[in-house]
């Protein structure tokens, strides 16, 4: 008999029409087939929001995504028929960076994250109404939530004033767990923060969880080591560090997004830089700036993906693919780099903004994506083209201008006098906040959603005001 399908998916196929093939079997290696992710196609758009989409995320089904906008609202999607099934007002007062739904709660808990400080609960009641409440609050912007795999209760938070914080929403308060501090030669206590962007726990061991700031170094932590801590006096000691080898101690560069593989590998994404993916074996150790050369050489290096550019705003990271077998980002070209894990091939190259793609979620159970950016919209991808899509014939050339946009990006070199006077600048702003006597405890009641501090304490890349993530300097 004539076999009627030809290339990997098609022996996938005919192994399945005679039998040779179990139905979970063959749905995971079509969904991380190469010939699927080439036929990855626009299957829709979602439009509600009225400013820059920041934050998508599906529920444990997939069946319901959730988004988080400038606008300040949060708005549940049915994303199959392109319709909302509701939106409500986050009680922010900023832009919303992070929305997240808590598991095994009927998807009646969203937990968001805002510019202005605030980690709030929106909690879906039977009459339809949403209420929202401040569960904790940072003084500066808060990028990213991470929650502990299948608990409906407990997440952690991180924030540019450089503390990870832990809540327990059957409580109705807060705790401050580490503050993050960046690295010194002889080991000692710094006291300088580093504003975090990123947290992320490992699913195969919910004790870890790695954070991503305004330096070179992805920091693992063990949680059992600081609950009943107070963070200003417990020891920021990390159990784990990575970096890749060129990028220790050149200062110039920090972490945007981290995420982690079903088997624990470490994805990290550098603004103005690379991806890189790092294996357990991979670490620095708890006191990288300690590390001799001959101790780096011994270490393997990471796989690292290129092509695209993240230099203009908070770009995500991400896997793809039943076990992960695909990286994916957004550039500031406005395209889709995917590329495969294992040897960094790029595979896919897709137009996925018109400005900027900023995050990317994949679906939980099936090969579906969905991204946004600077645009208003939630674009959603599927496998629904009948043809295998090439790569542009134009990818060198959008390779190249990512690359000498990067190379090119001048960076402000500040002298000793001009830190000086940033730094007069900074304590006025803070004493005449204090003069005001505003209150600024760390959690404060939440009838203060103004946010107080998180402005004047607060640091940020952006100028005066500047708040918004989806903003091109």
């Amino acid at each position: 008999m004539k076999r009627m399908y030809k290339g990997s998916c098609g022996d996938e196929y005919y192994k399945r029409e005679i039998g040779f093939s179990k139905p979970r079997n063959f749905s995971r290696k079509i969904s991380a087939s190469e010939a699927m992710v080439k036929r990855l196609d626009l299957y829709g758009k979602l439009t509600g929001h009225e400013g820059c989409v920041n934050t998508i995320d599906f529920n444990a089904t997939g069946d319901v995504l959730v988004s988080g906008s400038d606008d300040r609202r949060v708005i549940l999607w049915d994303w199959a028929t392109a319709t909302s099934k509701f939106s409500y007002p986050s009680g922010h007062m900023d832009n919303i960076f992070q929305a997240h739904f808590m598991p095994f709660t009927d998807d009646c808990k969203i937990i968001t994250a805002s510019a202005d400080g605030q980690v709030r609960l929106g909690l879906v009641l039977e009459n339809g109404r949403v209420e929202t409440k401040k569960v904790g609050k940072h003084q500066g912007r808060v990028h990213k939530l991470a929650v502990e795999p299948g608990s409906p209760y407990i997440l952690y938070s991180c924030g540019e004033d450089g503390f990870v914080q832990h809540y327990d929403l059957r409580s109705n308060s807060s705790s401050k767990l580490l503050h993050c501090s960046s690295f010194t030669e002889n080991n000692n206590q710094s006291t300088c923060s580093i504003r975090l962007n990123a947290i992320v726990i490992d699913p195969r061991n919910p004790n870890y969880f790695s954070v991503g700031g305004s330096d070179e170094y992805a920091r693992v932590y063990d949680i059992r080591m600081y609950h009943q801590l107070d963070a200003r006096t417990s020891s920021d000691r990390p159990i784990d560090t990575f970096c890749p080898h060129h990028l220790i101690k050149t200062h110039d560069v920090h972490i945007t997004a981290l995420a982690y593989s079903n088997t624990s590998e470490l994805l990290v994404s550098y603004n103005d830089e690379l991806v890189y993916l790092f294996q357990k074996n991979m670490g620095l150790g708890p006191t990288p700036l300690s590390l001799q050369g001959e101790d780096l050489d011994k270490l393997e290096k990471p796989q690292v993906y290129s092509g695209h550019r993240n230099s203009q705003t908070v770009k995500g990271v991400s896997f793809f693919g039943p076990t992960d077998e695909y990286v994916l980002t957004g550039s500031d070209c406005g395209h889709i780099f995917v590329w495969k894990k294992k040897d960094a091939k790029l595979v896919r190259l897709m137009v996925g903004d018109r400005h900027i793609v900023n995050q990317l979620k994949p679906h939980p159970c099936i090969p579906v994506l969905a991204t946004c950016g600077i645009e208003k919209t939630i674009k959603l991808w599927a496998p629904t083209s009948k043809d295998v899509t090439p790569l542009p014939p134009d990818v060198q050339e959008i390779m190249e201008a990512n690359r000498r946009g990067r190379e090119d990006h001048s960076r402000v070199t500040l002298t000793p006098d001009m830190i000086m006077h940033v730094l007069r600048l900074h304590r006025r702003q803070v004493l005449a906040y204090i003069e005001r006597g505003e209150n600024s405890d760390d959690v404060d009641s939440d009838d203060d959603d103004r946010g107080g501090a998180a402005y004047v304490l607060g640091f940020s890349d952006g100028e005066e005001g500047e708040n918004s993530e989806c903003s091109i300097s």
